[in-house]
């Protein structure tokens, strides 16, 4: 399919929104080995899942998407796949994640797991069979195996760089020792691209699919899903200084957005079909505009795609008022819902991340020397703020683990405790995204605060976890817990979610103010107080007093 083509694909069917679950869902992201860790190695796993999945009831969400879990040698924490079929040992077994998922259903929380088609582990079968096979095999066709360039194939077969630092191409040994092809790997070396022009590639996914469908999961959240086809002839290509890893803010690169991913897309989308219960497929795919991001939820291909434009909207009235309307406007022309997120496992939490003071490139992460670290108090008093104004708006949203407990960026991990691969192959340049992603704290005096009953946390844990546990959360009324859970429990009661959004005029520049159905969302986003409407409180980030809004503080507000 030609760019030209997916130009006028835009206006295809215009879809009804329907009542499906994931149109108005707030999905909570599980990154399993920070979750909750029942075996005491220090590695959260399902069973710690199942332990806690009352926890996650009481506080409302629909669903939960669990990160990697299956068989893999974990360089890049799950994200490189060995078995795609298999629960790594690490994380328990497939009865583990049969328990799990009954125990979720039986609570009414829906189950969506991580998919990684991208690439494999090059621990894989299919990979060791590549560099058996030698070149030219069928084996080989399976990734993106080229000749070098140079006299005697000493260079790589073009430009291309790592999401994580370094060159995207390893050179392998032929099995008589003598240097061989190069194969391309977009993230680590551990992680070779699929080549998705292979149709045994494709007969593979689809059996993956089956599989976890077949076991009942609800859905798949899709990793790098703008990045499985590559351009015709793999051109050159040198990214900005300053861009996203994961592209988000580029267009024309050879290896993210290419139109052939929507073929795939809709073949799953007819996959997914013919199972009941309106299973979903979840995109991550990190494009310029929501615009482009609204080509891959089109009516016949995936279901969500996560808005990053949205997540990488500072704290600015202005450009928050702009996203959202872009987002509406672009997702409602496909017959999408737009689906909001502010934090996840690659990026820094919002609860620090509105409050930095330099530019910080998505997967570049912050740490002890990074310019403009945040104030906590005013990156707490932004998120609450943030997420108040999220979760008013119409469509779906996702809630990544801890962020209800108002966990900010772990900044000071020692460079010898660091995990990220982005970490090792910058040399210590990128501080990559071990910060978000440090166990999560549950009990204020046990051992790893609740993580792990043996104390051991695969990263460190800073003390401040202690104050902001769940056990110290869970009965205060102004925590950061009890404001989510107040805010989701109300966003159902006003059904926000399949509401519809109207601007309210007659703010300074630096509010944003809307109505959503009986709701009144006032948020503000400036360093002055302002006055409120008439109306009665029905959640609000802060203290609100005397009819007035302080500054970074947003409000429901419900008709006298």
């Amino acid at each position: 399919m030609t760019s030209t083509d997916t130009s006028e694909r835009t206006d295809v069917i215009l879809a009804s929104p329907g009542a499906e679950w994931w149109r108005t869902a707030v999905i909570y992201q599980i990154y399993p080995r920070s979750f909750a860790d029942s075996s005491g190695d220090g590695i959260g796993d399902l069973p710690g899942v199942t332990a806690h999945l009352d926890d996650l009831a009481d506080l409302g969400i629909d669903a939960i998407w669990l990160s990697p879990f299956q068989r893999s040698p974990q360089k890049d924490a799950g994200y490189d796949v060995a078995d795609y079929r298999d629960v790594d040992p690490l994380f328990g077994t497939l009865a583990d994640f049969d328990d799990m998922l009954a125990a979720a259903h039986g609570r009414g929380i829906r189950v969506i797991v991580d998919l990684v088609p991208n690439h494999s582990s090059d621990q894989h079968v299919w990979f060791q069979e590549a560099l058996a096979a030698g070149p030219g095999s069928a084996e080989r066709a399976r990734y993106m195996f080229r000749d070098g360039q140079g006299e005697n194939g000493e260079l790589p077969p073009n430009n291309w760089e790592s999401v994580f630092g370094g060159p995207a191409w390893t050179r392998i040994a032929e099995s008589d020792g003598t240097p061989g092809q190069w194969y391309l790997h977009i993230f680590d070396a551990s992680q070779p691209d699929f080549d998705w022009s292979n149709e045994i590639v494709r007969d593979e996914f689809r059996s993956i699919l089956r599989f976890w469908l077949d076991r009942g999961v609800d859905g798949f959240r899709v990793d790098v899903a703008h990045g499985l086809v590559k351009a015709e002839g793999l051109p050159d290509y040198t990214p900005p200084a300053d861009a996203d890893s994961m592209g988000g803010g580029e267009d024309d690169v050879p290896y993210w957005g290419q139109d052939g991913v929507h073929d795939i897309y809709r073949d799953w989308h007819a996959l997914l079909a013919e199972y009941a219960g309106d299973r979903v497929l979840a995109a991550e795919a990190w494009l310029p505009t929501p615009e482009k991001t609204a080509l891959w939820v089109r009516h016949d291909e995936m279901h969500q795609a996560f808005n990053f434009a949205y997540l990488e909207t500072g704290w600015d009235a202005d450009e928050l008022r702009t996203v959202i309307d872009q987002s509406l406007a672009a997702y409602h022309a496909v017959g999408a819902p737009s689906t909001w997120v502010l934090s996840n496992h690659d990026v820094v939490r919002h609860a620090s991340r509105l409050a930095l003071t330099a530019e910080n490139p998505q997967g570049h992460g912050i740490g002890p020397d990074s310019p403009g670290k945040p104030i906590p108090e005013v990156g707490l008093r932004r998120a609450r703020a943030a997420t108040t104004l999220m979760l008013a708006l119409p469509g779906s949203a996702y809630v990544y683990q801890g962020e209800e407990l108002g966990l900010p960026e772990v900044i000071d991990i020692p460079g010898d405790a660091r995990q990220d691969p982005t970490w090792f192959r910058t040399q210590g340049e990128r501080y990559g995204r071990d910060g978000c992603r440090v166990p999560i704290p549950w009990t204020h005096d046990a051992p790893a605060y609740g993580f792990s009953p043996s104390g051991a946390s695969w990263l460190p844990q800073p003390a401040e976890w202690a104050d902001l546990a769940r056990d110290e959360q869970v009965s205060d009324p102004e925590s950061t817990l009890s404001l989510y859970r107040a805010l989701l429990s109300a966003r159902k009661a006003h059904s926000l979610g399949s509401g519809d959004l109207a601007w309210i005029d007659g703010y300074a520049d630096d509010v944003v103010a809307f109505r959503n159905g009986d709701v009144t969302v006032v948020a503000n986003v400036g360093d002055q107080p302002v006055a409120l409407p008439a109306g009665n409180v029905i959640a609000a980030s802060g203290p609100v007093a005397g009819g007035m809004l302080p500054a970074d503080t947003a409000v429901w507000l419900a008709a006298d």
